[in-house]
């Protein structure tokens, strides 16, 4: 994804200019390490993008970790000398306002693969040669560059399996170290710190994730603890084994190298999820329409079902690990991964409503939120997506039997049912009518 026309990221005297974006971190970040290497300043610059902070993409969840997030890297820079210039406004000018205040010669920032990164990487290039400034972009919001796996057909992977092959023998690149020193120099209009309210008005998850690379590193520090232990099932709803790293590899506040190189030998199965991350990021690349376009024609008939749509939203189906997922992302700005793909295919497959509302109601919740993998995920359950079985449907009662056995993930999220035993919590409609009438619990929406 890097753009070679540009050549190296900085004459030798000079000074660079790196645009953060999805890679709030020091550690493993090539672009940051590329310009320390070259540059003598170095000013380090994030553009809170109005673009991407209103409208339908305003996510306050994400607001509230981004916020965190920055105030984090900010310490995390001023450590090494450097400091973080803020501003607000247009990405591509507010950039290039930047790179004229301080004479640079050189802007780099890490690649990115959806239709807007895309568009705005091609704007700062044009920007950049029409004001005689080199521009680079380099890898690290992925584990392997979109690009670096090509099929023997061309384009792009289709398929999950062989990409997974290609994957799992491809040479990574080499981590980079976190730079010991940045040379910043006198930065002028430094910018202050935004707070929640600056970003979003929306309301916000009571339980969310602390954001920013110091907290992310904690949870990685954990997740590679366990792991030594034995991977557990990451499938078991009640015992939360995932590593919980997806908010903090959205915003880059990890490498996703770092966290495949540090759980590669005892947590091969999280690898793999690292690889189907990358998988999706891939395909949004080359398609990135997939983010609101069916990525495969499939002859579906969407219901429009305002109701059923907003039980489902509420978490008030009337099917307890349906609602138990859903309440789980009002509450925390997350749900489990095998939550995701149960609630998801009952929206899709049960209910017939169309992938793209559910879509956005992630989109509007998850800390995680990430138009590749968001939109990925959802085309895959819903069969116009990557799923080499478009038919696939989810039963959320055998899913439940399955990976939560006792009941004891969705007691923990739906208080009305936390009284009743066992998988019994499961078949609320099942239990005596006297009892059923005392729940505070509605009927199923369809008969499962």
């Amino acid at each position: 994804m890097a753009d070679e026309r540009a050549g190296r990221a900085a004459e030798p005297g000079r000074t660079a200019v790196v645009l953060f974006t999805r890679d709030l971190r020091v550690h493993d970040h090539p672009a940051l390490a590329a310009a320390t290497e070259h540059a003598d300043r170095v000013m380090p610059l994030f553009v809170l993008d109005d673009s991407i902070l209103s409208g339908r993409n305003a996510a306050p969840n994400r607001a509230a970790f981004l916020a965190q997030a920055l105030a984090d890297l900010r310490e995390r820079l001023r450590e090494r000398g450097g400091d973080l210039v803020l501003r607000r406004g247009d990405v591509v000018e507010e950039t290039m306002a930047a790179v004229a205040e301080t004479g640079a010669t050189a802007l780099v920032c890490s690649a990115d693969v959806s239709g807007y990164a895309q568009r705005r990487e091609r704007r700062l290039a044009d920007a950049c040669a029409g004001q005689g400034v080199r521009f680079r972009t380099y890898p690290g919001v992925t584990v392997l560059p979109p690009g670096a796996l090509i099929p023997a057909g061309g384009d792009h992977y289709r398929v999950f399996t062989p990409y997974w092959r290609a994957w799992d023998a491809a040479t990574w690149r080499e981590q980079v170290a976190a730079p010991a020193r940045i040379s910043s120099g006198d930065l002028d209009r430094i910018g202050r710190l935004p707070a929640v309210d600056d970003l979003s008005d929306g309301v916000t998850s009571p339980d969310l994730p602390v954001g920013g690379e110091t907290a992310g590193r904690a949870v990685l520090d954990r997740a590679v603890r366990r792991a030594g232990d034995g991977e557990p099932d990451l499938d078991d709803l009640a015992g939360d084994h995932t590593s919980r790293l997806s908010p903090y590899l959205h915003f880059g506040c990890v490498s996703p190298l770092e966290v495949a190189n540090r759980l590669e030998e005892n947590a091969p199965e999280q690898v793999r999820q690292l690889a189907w991350r990358d998988f999706h990021h891939q395909v949004t690349a080359a398609v990135p329409s997939v983010s609101t376009e069916d990525y495969r024609s499939r002859a579906v008939e969407w219901r429009d079902d305002a109701d059923g749509l907003r039980a489902w939203q509420d978490g008030r189906t009337g099917v307890p690990i349906v609602d138990a997922g859903m309440r789980q992302l009002l509450r925390e700005g997350w749900m489990h991964n095998r939550a995701r793909l149960i609630t998801a295919s009952f929206l899709t497959r049960n209910l017939k409503i169309d992938w793209r509302a559910g879509a956005a109601h992630f989109f509007r919740w998850l800390v995680d939120g990430d138009v590749a993998t968001n939109a990925g995920n959802w085309q895959w359950v819903a069969g116009t997506g990557n799923d080499a079985r478009p038919n696939r449907v989810l039963n959320p009662l055998r899913q439940a039997k399955r990976f939560d056995p006792d009941g004891a993930y969705v007691r923990r999220y739906v208080p009305e049912l936390a009284h009743l035993d066992g998988a019994a919590v499961h078949t609320p409609w099942a239990l005596p009518d006297a009892d059923r009438k005392a729940l505070d619990y509605p009927d199923p929406l369809l008969d499962l």
